[in-house]
């Protein structure tokens, strides 16, 4: 049966504590896609290929996704940036954790600020480019 254009299927669900929600900002449209580039390598996204693009709107731009983080990634090559990244994580502890691992090991990270939950963490980064990296596709 063929579901009406109202009862569309469902789209699978991972589970929460796998599910890391990332906020990028204070950053290039460039560097956006790079961050995402490096997550989505290592990571289900549920950004697909869907490039960060800049608006039309004057004010401060901000791009989100979500990463499915139910495992530890592969080897992660360090990865250049035109300038710093403020990238909000909230999600699982162990997700959250995940997910960073790949942040650190493609960029240098400086921790800004965290909140922890009962179920739930919060993580505020900063990340720059390494000092030896290469731009995506080259390294």
């Amino acid at each position: 049966m063929n579901p009406t254009p109202d009862q569309a299927p469902a789209a699978p669900q991972p589970q929460s504590a796998d599910l890391v929600q990332v906020v990028l900002g204070e950053c290039s449209v460039a560097d956006a896609d790079t961050v995402f580039t490096v997550l989505r390598a290592h990571f289900p996204s549920d950004r697909g290929a869907d490039a960060p693009r800049q608006t039309e709107d004057p004010g401060p731009a901000v791009w989100t996704g979500g990463f499915l983080a139910d495992r530890s990634p592969d080897h992660v090559p360090g990865t250049l940036l035109a300038g710093p990244v403020t990238a909000d994580l909230h999600g699982g502890p162990v997700a959250v954790a995940r997910l960073r691992e790949a942040l650190e090991a493609a960029f240098v990270v400086a921790t800004v600020g965290t909140a922890s939950g009962d179920q739930e963490v919060d993580v505020q980064l900063r990340l720059n480019g390494p000092e030896h990296g290469a731009p995506i596709g080259q390294g």
